[in-house]
């Protein structure tokens, strides 16, 4: 395979591992994309050469790694001829029998100067008497050969982190074995998630708000997650929440569910639900697949 090891008398079945390239447009959310697979429990590799997929896949398939889902990131940080073999490189692995994925991030150019513009990064190809209007075309240049063949374009244009992460992870929630479960902290007062399966009102525990020092923190900051956990009504509320995912998220497994999205909410979206979705993601992280934690108001 391209000079590289061919994949001969495998451990693993080749058609067992799921292979998702992120490639696209910097700044159009490639790192957030990646970060959505890492809570899908994807291998994640960013800015990875094309010559060493082939190689990463070995590894996972003639190894004892538990793996079988593999997310790398590609972009023009990887110079050369990288992006004329990648095509080559994806359709031999394919051909391998892998299930490979092509993922491009896009976003339009007027957005992408005002992301940069406000984060002060430099685009990787804005060298010395480079402008950043210039550096994005060559970029698009670049990159026109895997828009091209990839399975699915993303426009990132008009979504914020949350949004993009829930639609890479929802997206390729069916790579993992059984029911993805997706917990989500709002807050009332912004209104009911319409995405959600099942609402639990978290308005009636104690609310860390008012206590002046644990007010600018989160329910993920231990100052946060102390207090709550020093109240036995929230030991109560978790464990009666708990037990009753436990009696009927089999019923929904039994149906082909592929995702199930349980929403927590509290007043402001910031103490209560988000410490009981961290404690709820981490109780089932323990026991499943693919389990995935969203703040709606944090984001």
């Amino acid at each position: 395979m391209n000079g590289n090891t061919p994949l001969l008398n495998p451990q693993v079945d080749p058609s067992e591992i799921h292979l998702i390239v992120l490639t696209g447009m910097s700044g159009g959310g490639k790192t957030v994309a990646l970060r959505a697979m890492e809570d899908l429990e994807f291998y994640c590799v960013d800015n990875l050469p094309s010559a060493l997929l082939p190689q990463l896949v070995n590894a996972v398939i003639h190894g004892s790694s538990k793996h079988r889902r593999i997310a790398v990131g590609v972009d023009v940080r990887n110079r050369g001829t990288d992006f004329a073999n990648m095509p080559t490189v994806l359709s031999e692995l394919a051909a391998a029998g892998v299930q490979v994925h092509l993922v491009f991030l896009d976003c339009r150019d007027e957005v992408l100067i005002k992301r940069y513009s406000e984060t002060r990064r430099r685009h990787p190809l804005a060298t010395r008497g480079v402008s950043l209007a210039d550096a994005i075309v060559e970029e698009r240049r670049l990159l026109r050969p895997l828009m091209a063949i990839a399975e699915k374009v993303i426009d990132s244009s008009e979504l914020n982190v949350h949004q993009l992460r829930r639609l890479v992870a929802t997206g390729y929630a069916q790579a993992t074995e059984g029911l993805t479960l997706m917990f989500q902290s709002f807050a009332f007062k912004r209104g009911l998630p319409l995405d959600a399966d099942f609402v639990f009102d978290a308005r009636c525990l104690p609310n860390p708000h008012w206590q002046a020092h644990l007010r600018p923190l989160s329910g993920k900051d231990a100052p946060v997650r102390e207090f709550l956990e020093a109240e036995p009504l929230v030991g109560e509320y978790f464990a009666d929440t708990a037990r009753w995912l436990d009696a009927w998220l089999p019923r929904f497994e039994q149906d082909d569910r592929s995702y199930v999205t349980i929403s927590i909410g509290c007043t402001g979206g910031r103490h209560r639900s988000v410490y009981l979705v961290e404690k709820l993601a981490a109780h089932y992280r323990d026991r499943r697949e693919g389990v995935l934690a969203f703040h709606r108001e944090l984001e």
